[in-house]
């Protein structure tokens, strides 16, 4: 008889197939041991976009090839897929059966308002809690993990359509898991494309989050996870680990408690976070030290580019790197640099958030390839190896020369250098050269 699978939940702030949440995936797969499990993309989401069909191609390509899992599509679009010759009574019946039988279920990018209508009066939220209970995986990212919490943000419709502030009831999958109180995830936490405006808490702002926070049940509180971040929770042995380059805030009305990348801590100081309670909202002993969880800071506000996002942050790495080996004359390395910029920007390519990231790394790209073609038309090598060769060999000449008390002649081959921009300096050492700009 074979021992029952693990129960996990993995909830990504964003960047669900991005090279960050290669590792994360991994683990997840690793935990749940030989063989791997069967895996199916939960596509509503995104399933009435016009590009579904290319989001899928994009996430299978990315499990396959980063995480070595192969996933397929559950194909339980809704009633405004672009393909609605999917929507008949045997695809969908097939589509809940892939659901039911796999054991690693993912869900990103799209919309949650969409996926909620598709999915509240369906069997996906009875066969997404029957995985929590009895075993499996649950990834749930981006789009997909606000409709995990009692409530949801309708991002769209407000950030978006400018709708008045409101909730959606979400799937209250997070109270199965064992998540006290009327819980609301909120990815892309730290989110801070306004530049000029506050888009933090998933574009909401502060200003809409504290209005919204007031229409929530006594009992409500914010699981707010940073972009490419995740937060592994193991339900069996209630222990959860962040990871990832953000971290996870627990909110309730206004206060905050911070727990960073590599947190360990028990489900239960979650909890208690959520309720309020202070004095238990420290890593466990065993798990992680015994360092005191801080008061979240407010997410940093007008960051640069390169600080809010991984790929444009390699980029300005790889831009450096090439501005100092064009500066040291070092065209192999000016090169290399040129090179891993391509290779980041495609590891990117098969990330499902749809930012114009890739074609500004592109551009800067195409600029390093146009630097590095003036570069080599004037030449990189350092004047000082192709001339060395001859002025030392007029050095030894002129030494010669000064030896044979020629001096008249040993004084022409001197002026000669000079005017060549090559200066002489007699030294006890001997003679030593440098060329004049």
């Amino acid at each position: 008889m074979s021992a029952k699978p693990p129960r996990i939940l993995a909830i990504m702030g964003s960047g669900e197939t991005a090279p960050t949440m290669v590792t994360p995936h991994r683990d997840i797969v690793a935990r749940l041991g030989e063989p791997k499990p069967r895996a199916v993309l939960l596509d509503t989401p995104y399933g009435f976009q016009e590009n579904a069909s290319e989001i899928t191609e994009r996430a299978v390509e990315y499990f396959g090839h980063r995480v070595q899992l192969t996933i397929e599509a559950a194909g339980f679009l809704g009633p405004l897929a672009a393909d609605q010759t999917l929507r008949t009574p045997i695809a969908e019946a097939a589509a809940l059966s892939r659901l039911r039988t796999a054991g690693f279920v993912f869900a990103g990018p799209g919309s949650p308002s969409y996926a909620l209508s598709v999915w509240r009066d369906s069997p996906v939220p009875e066969a997404l809690a029957t995985k929590l209970a009895e075993g499996g995986a649950v990834v749930f990212s981006s789009a997909a993990a606000l409709t995990l919490g009692r409530f949801s943000v309708p991002v769209y419709e407000i950030y978006k359509v400018g709708l008045p502030v409101h909730w959606l009831d979400g799937l209250d999958l997070l109270r199965a898991a064992g998540f006290e109180g009327s819980c609301v995830v909120i990815p892309h936490y730290d989110n801070a494309e306004g530049g000029t405006h506050d888009t933090h808490y998933c574009y909401l702002g502060e200003r809409r989050l504290v209005a919204m926070e007031a229409m929530l049940p006594d009992d409500a509180w914010v699981l707010g996870i940073d972009e490419h971040t995740v937060l592994m929770v193991d339900l069996d042995a209630r222990t959860a680990v962040v990871s990832g380059r953000g971290g996870l805030t627990v909110r309730r009305r206004g206060a905050s408690r911070r727990f960073p990348a590599g947190e360990r801590l028990r489900l239960d100081t979650l909890v208690a976070a959520a309720r309020g309670d202070s004095s238990t909202t420290r890593r466990e002993p065993e798990l992680g030290g015994a360092t005191e969880g801080a008061a979240s800071p407010p997410p940093k506000a007008g960051a640069s580019p390169a600080e809010r996002s991984p790929l444009l942050a390699e980029v300005t790495r790889l831009e450096q790197a090439f501005e100092a080996a064009i500066a040291g004359r070092k065209a192999s390395e000016a090169a290399e640099a040129i090179l891993n910029l391509d290779r980041a920007i495609a590891e990117w390519a098969a990330d499902t958030l749809q930012t114009d990231e890739p074609d500004r790394a592109r551009a800067i790209l195409y600029s390093l390839v146009q630097r590095l073609g003036e570069a080599a038309a004037g030449g990189l090598r350092d004047p000082r190896e192709l001339l060395a060769p001859l002025v030392e060999s007029l050095i030894t000449l002129r030494g010669e020369l000064r030896a044979a008390r020629a001096f008249e002649l040993a004084d022409r081959v001197r002026d000669r250098l000079i005017a060549a921009r090559i200066e002489l300096r007699d030294t006890p050492a001997g003679t030593v050269w440098e060329l004049r700009a």
